[in-house]
């Protein structure tokens, strides 16, 4: 069964950071591609973030590129997305995604974790 488990959000002032984690299991992390999406209040899914097995060439959202950075450590077969310099427009329930997200087909993905940001 393939599990996706999100964590690190919270409440954040904008302009600070936060590290977000996606622990996975279920099927071979090592070889796969995989990706950060988020939804806002009312709003449907954003693409984010997305990242090869291998961790090279991660591509970003532009509103994001520059602020966010997403890695993955298949040792221990978890994802990460490093957020910086945050805006409460960075409000969302963000949730990984096996694989590279592709807005035409139902995804595979996490319950998410919540990050707002407000002062």
């Amino acid at each position: 069964e393939v599990r996706l488990v999100e964590s690190g959000g919270g409440l954040v002032q904008p302009g600070g950071s936060l590290r977000l984690s996606c622990e996975a299991s279920g099927f071979n992390f090592h070889d796969s591609a995989m990706s950060w999406v988020r939804q806002a209040p009312g709003k449907g899914l954003e693409w984010v973030s997305g990242i090869s097995w291998n961790g090279a060439t991660p591509l970003y959202a532009d509103n994001v590129k520059g602020r966010f950075t997403t890695s993955k450590d298949n040792a221990k077969n978890t994802l990460y997305l490093d957020m910086s310099a945050l805006r409460e427009e960075d409000t969302a329930l963000y949730s990984c995604v096996r694989g590279y997200y592709n807005k035409y087909e139902v995804p595979t993905m996490g319950r998410g974790t919540q990050v707002t940001v407000s002062s």
